[in-house]
């Protein structure tokens, strides 16, 4: 049952909302333009999230190890699972586990291109997986180097959507791209967000995050600013689209994530302030995020 636990602990389940949410958007759009979803693609598509947020949570796990260690300040979104640093579970048996998502992502793509024909999703799919080998690993590293989060936002607010809206429509030739002023501002504000926490032990091991290069003030005003650009997006946009996104009733949600990070916006590392600061970032961004998706389908009472 400890070995469970530890397992359970290191896949972070909750962060799979990063990953579920954008290709469930990315499949909202292909409703959204008059279609009808594939069941078997659909449930192929978030099998490859699931695989790919444990490839994402093992893997870092294993890359940060040195990192997490000296971490005294980890939060549930930041830190890492802590599953080495706490010694339950041994650092090849997170590497192992790692190659073994890649392996079943890879078999999601294959699985595309045999069953429906949908070929680019392989290169799609492969982009998924290098996208955290560049972030984590040599000879990249970008975490550390700096641009991390950039490439956080374009996984989640770019890449991921492609990759739901590929698998049912086979073809990106009619893809939406506007729709991205809404989810690519407040993707980004979300990977600069959870690295708030970690600012303290990001900076002894000289870890390029955006918050350790402009400091905490700086870091959360482009976190704000980053939001409102997705909110404000989201009215105009919502208009473009027969104001089907806007008829949405929860798309006060992101406003009120938007100020309730105000209140909070003094915390510091290793206070619950920042805990909660970062849990509305979160929340500010999955809830833009699902109002887009809901809307789209067409769900708006």
């Amino acid at each position: 049952m400890t070995g469970i636990k530890a397992w359970i602990q290191a896949s972070r389940l909750p962060s799979q909302s990063y990953i579920f949410l954008p290709i469930l958007l990315g499949q909202a759009i292909w409703v959204f333009q008059g279609n009808t979803l594939d069941p078997l693609a659909f449930i192929l598509v978030q099998l490859f999230g699931l695989f790919d947020q444990l490839y994402i949570v093992y893997a870092n796990d294993y890359a940060d190890f040195s990192a997490d260690r000296v971490n005294t300040s980890p939060t549930i979104f930041s830190g890492g699972s802590r599953v080495l640093v706490e010694g339950l579970l041994k650092p090849v048996q997170l590497k192992i586990a790692a190659i073994v998502m890649v392996v079943l992502c890879l078999s999601c793509a294959v699985l595309f291109s045999l069953l429906f024909g949908y070929h680019y999703m392989i290169p799609l799919m492969i982009a998924a997986i290098l996208l955290l080998w560049i972030y984590s690993y040599k000879p990249f590293r970008q975490s550390y180097r700096g641009g991390g989060e950039v490439l956080q936002a374009a996984g989640t607010g770019l890449l991921l959507p492609l990759i739901g809206y590929y698998a049912q429509s086979g073809t990106l030739s009619v893809f939406p791209w506007n729709l991205l002023l809404i989810i690519l501002p407040t993707s980004l504000s979300c990977a600069i967000a959870t690295a708030l926490p970690d600012e303290p032990a990001d900076a002894k091991c000289s870890k390029n995050t955006i918050v350790v290069m402009v400091g905490l003030s700086r870091a959360k005003l482009i976190i704000f600013i980053l939001n409102i650009i997705s909110i404000v997006s989201l009215c105009f946009l919502g208009a473009v689209f027969g104001s089907r996104i806007l008829d949405v009733p929860a798309c006060f949600f992101p406003v009120a994530g938007l100020l309730g990070m105000v209140i909070f916006a003094g915390g510091k590392p290793g206070t619950p302030k920042i805990v909660a600061f970062v849990s509305l970032a979160i929340f500010t961004t999955l809830s833009l995020i699902g109002v887009v998706t809901i809307g789209l389908f067409g769900v708006t009472s």
